[in-house]
């Protein structure tokens, strides 16, 4: 009877160790699978913000082509403006001032474009907060009553 006690504890002990290494190994294969499903998400997040970087910067280019546009045209109209005035006299001189507001604003849009209008706007509201917060309260008034059916 020792030796079937004896061979049913080794069998019980092969079976311990077969399961011990079964589970070992559905462990490892289970982190392996984790490991590369952490992997594939990180490649996707990266690829997903590749895309949304190169759809803003598509998205600048084009709102600095269209500002560079706008900043051309107000110098042409500023040159019409120059070839169409009068010779001499005060409608002169006020045509002269008005083809150089559009000229510099022309040369402004061209060089600084959206970003650096955003900028600039940004400077002033941190110089001047209160009549910001003024003009947008206004702004926004004018903008709801416009809308009110």
């Amino acid at each position: 009877m020792a030796s079937g006690t004896q061979n049913a504890k080794d069998l019980v002990s092969n079976v311990a160790d077969k399961a011990k290494e079964m589970g070992t190994s559905a462990v490892d294969r289970t982190r392996d699978f984790a490991g590369q499903a952490v992997d594939k998400a990180r490649d996707v997040a990266g690829q997903v913000a590749d895309k949304a970087k190169d759809a803003a910067s598509s998205a600048g280019r084009e709102a600095d082509q269209v500002t560079d546009k706008v900043g051309s045209g107000l110098s042409s109209a500023a040159e019409s403006i120059r070839q169409h005035a009068p010779e001499s006299g005060m409608l002169h001189r006020a045509a002269d001032k008005v083809a150089d507001t559009l000229d510099s604003g022309g040369r402004y849009l061209k060089e600084e474009g959206l970003s650096g209008m955003a900028n600039d706007l940004t400077d002033l509201i941190k110089r001047n907060p209160i009549p910001a917060v003024l003009v947008g309260i206004c702004l926004g008034a004018l903008i709801a009553r416009a809308t009110r059916s």
